[in-house]
């Protein structure tokens, strides 16, 4: 291990970076690890056969440094199940995990900030900090001055929708025994697996914080999150946390509240989204996320929320849903194929 004048002998961080088709800003996320103030780093790049000069471009950086280790998969993997693919490439030795996607970069002091405070308050399982999340600073709002937070004081905040400091996994830094000890550190079911390890991990640690901009989000056009915003998986994936965490961070009757609450709300955008005609596509993947949650979605109701956003008087809510009902079952239906 490498030395930092007068600091002692730093602890080996892992870098990672899942990459499909990511030439167009691979290099300059590439140039941030290389410049970051923090020596003793590997850096592991897993390309996902990629059809453009992804893995021409990360060859050309390994031949450069012998820091950076190229994986090229034998065949293409879906995105969950290459990121961990990727993390299960990381040192032995390593104490630290930081992805960092290939769209996005971190500053010169990231890494070395982010272990700092890991090092000095051994509770700590993550740390995170402010972000630039393209043109605006977000993962803000911790009320505590301090360095460290307990954990399930930040995941009850996040369900109570107070804070939201979690961010990317490009914002975030791990302990690797934390990922070593997962056979699948993100749940390969959820595309929003990485805001899930979260509540999971911080029931047992406790979460570190920096207040200063430590990373860059880019939000491109990229396949995930195009999806992502064309059906709107940030509000099931909530509910999702919430009917799964809700029992761990929440006392029961605030729970059970929160979550019919959040349910009225995702219907009534289901509802918005009936009458906007989507695809098969996007009912598939609403009909699946409410049977992740061991909930069915409900015809009757889709329809009486439809028949609210049209404007239909409550006096009679029965005969719009009535009329709308042919119309859930037919583009509902693709789900079930």
């Amino acid at each position: 291990m490498r030395r930092a004048g007068g600091r002692g002998i730093q602890p080996l961080v892992s870098v990672v970076t899942p990459v499909y088709n990511g030439a167009r800003n691979l290099a300059e996320c590439i140039e941030s690890v290389l410049g970051q103030t923090y020596a003793n780093w590997e850096y592991v790049i897993v390309d996902n056969r990629s059809t453009d000069r992804s893995l021409a471009i990360m060859q050309e950086y390994a031949a450069k440094d012998g820091r950076i280790r190229i994986h090229a998969n034998e065949r293409h993997l879906p995105i969950m199940q290459n990121w961990n693919h990727a993390l299960r490439r990381i040192a032995p030795e390593s104490a630290y995990v930081k992805v960092v996607h290939a769209d996005d970069r971190i500053f010169p002091g990231c890494i070395a900030e982010m272990v700092g405070i890991a090092e000095r308050h051994p509770g700590v399982g993550i740390v995170g900090s402010y972000r630039l999340d393209d043109t605006q600073v977000n993962c803000n709002g911790l009320s505590c001055p301090g360095p460290v937070v307990p954990g399930r004081e930040v995941c009850s905040d996040t369900l109570r929708e107070r804070l939201y400091v979690f961010g990317s996994p490009t914002t975030l830094l791990i302990r690797a025994p934390l990922v070593r000890e997962r056979e699948r550190f993100y749940n390969e079911d959820n595309l929003h697996a990485d805001t899930e390890v979260c509540f999971d991990i911080l029931q047992r640690h406790d979460f570190g914080y920096v207040r200063e901009v430590l990373s860059y989000t880019r939000r491109g056009k990229e396949a995930m999150t195009c999806f992502a915003r064309r059906c709107n998986t940030y509000l099931p994936s909530s509910l999702y946390l919430l009917k799964k965490y809700g029992p761990v961070y929440l006392p029961h009757e605030e729970w059970t509240r929160r979550f019919e609450e959040k349910m009225r709300g995702y219907y009534r955008f289901l509802g918005k989204s009936l009458l906007g005609g989507r695809d098969r596509r996007f009912w598939q993947y609403h009909r699946k996320a409410l049977g992740d949650m061991g909930c069915e979605l409900s015809l009757a109701r889709l329809a009486y929320y439809a028949a609210l956003e049209l404007g239909e008087t409550l006096s009679s809510p029965g005969k719009s849903a009535a009329k709308l009902v042919k119309k859930v079952r037919n583009q509902a239906a693709g789900g079930r194929k």
